[in-house]
């Protein structure tokens, strides 16, 4: 098929990085790989545009550029990727429309109650327009899932969990002693984190576990912790950790994505609180790699950790209850290495991303033949 993809939030090949990005990114390599002619329809963020006037000549702009690209390329499909209240899709349903193919979003999410909030309001009527304009919406959070049926029928959307590719992301027994030479050379347990650290919940979680840890040390406990990410918080966070651990404690700065798995690979826990977390690729990331997970019970964290099986979870920002979790692991090798190895079986079994956008392929196939059928006189 042609396919004409948006990614409203953060376009390809945007410089911060983040799962949602890593997402749609493999969304359009994987449609690419299997022969479709995928290509960006705009490179338009809508990101509050909506709140901020002096960019709507930019988006009257983009509409029209697009619809001139779209009339040009043809598509047989408008696929949009992560639409929601903050960044809706204003340019896939009239676009969609008037070329007379069918409208999918991949990433859907509906919450009411942005309605009640005034600076939320316009983003959440766009992008509840875009919703109901959709002939496919596919969701890869169950609460987006129970969320969006309260708006649309159940013909009308999909669930496909999210994913990565294993291949990437595994065990390496070499790399494990390779990296450890530096991060624990003297085979203490080595904690794992990692985070971009912008000015959000993610720098608020580093800066979380950086305090718990400090009372985990003054106890006793012999560990090393490792943080991987980049961005404006990171000298800042990178002090704190040298004031409350010392040298037990190493900021590693930004990793390329395809070097990770080597520190998964060193580590023995992974651990982040994952505040306001919608899912959480790192957890997936790290439990592919066999890493048990120590992260809150809340938001999205549990679905993409199972508590007790592939990790520990305690209530949001209990720390005696998370210190509780990571001591147990620190003190039992056989529970990290079991915990990981089911860690690492259920990525496989359940969040394998080839597997999974197949499925999403053939829904697209057979939404595309559907919608021409029910169009021939």
């Amino acid at each position: 098929m042609r396919i004409a993809y948006f990614m409203p939030l953060k376009p390809l090949g945007h410089p911060r990085p983040s799962g949602d990005l890593v997402m749609g990114t493999g969304l359009y390599d994987f449609l690419k790989k299997r022969g479709h002619s995928i290509r960006l329809a705009s490179r338009l963020r809508t990101r509050q545009t909506y709140l901020h006037p002096w960019l709507w000549p930019e988006v009257i702009c983009s509409r029209l550029l697009t619809n001139k690209w779209a009339q040009d390329f043809k598509p047989d499909l408008w696929l949009t990727y992560h639409a929601y209240y903050k960044a809706p899709d204003i340019l896939g349903p009239a676009c969609a429309r008037a070329l007379g193919i069918p409208y999918v979003i991949f990433q859907g999410a509906y919450a009411t109650k942005h309605r009640r909030r005034p600076l939320h309001r316009a983003g959440f009527y766009l992008n509840r327009y875009s919703l109901e304009a959709a002939d496919l919406v596919i969701c890869n959070k169950k609460r987006d899932y129970r969320n969006c049926h309260r708006l649309l029928p159940e013909d009308k959307l999909l669930f496909i969990r999210p994913g990565l590719n294993p291949k990437e992301f595994y065990f390496s027994p070499s790399q494990r002693k390779q990296i450890r030479a530096h991060l624990a050379p003297d085979n203490a347990p080595l904690i794992l984190s990692t985070a971009m650290m912008r000015n959000d919940v993610k720098s608020q979680g580093v800066a979380w576990l950086l305090t718990a840890l400090d009372k985990l040390a003054r106890s006793g406990n012999n560990f090393r912790l490792a943080v991987i990410g980049d961005g404006p918080k990171h000298t800042e966070l990178k002090k704190m950790g040298e004031k409350l651990l010392g040298d037990r404690c190493r900021f590693l700065g930004r990793i390329p994505r395809n070097e990770l798995f080597r520190y998964y690979s060193a580590a023995d826990i992974f651990a982040f609180p994952g505040i306001n977390e919608s899912f959480g690729m790192a957890f997936l990331e790290a439990q592919s790699c066999g890493l048990p997970v120590v992260a809150f019970n809340g938001w999205g964290v549990p679905e993409a950790v199972e508590n007790t099986v592939t990790g520990l979870l305690s209530p949001p920002f209990e720390e005696d209850a998370f210190l509780k979790n990571i001591k147990t692991l620190l003190a039992n090798k056989e529970l990290r290495k079991a915990m990981g190895a089911h860690a690492a079986t259920r990525v496989r079994e359940e969040h394998d991303e080839n597997r999974n956008l197949s499925f999403f392929e053939k829904a697209l196939q057979k939404l595309h033949t559907n919608f021409f059928l029910k169009r021939r006189p």
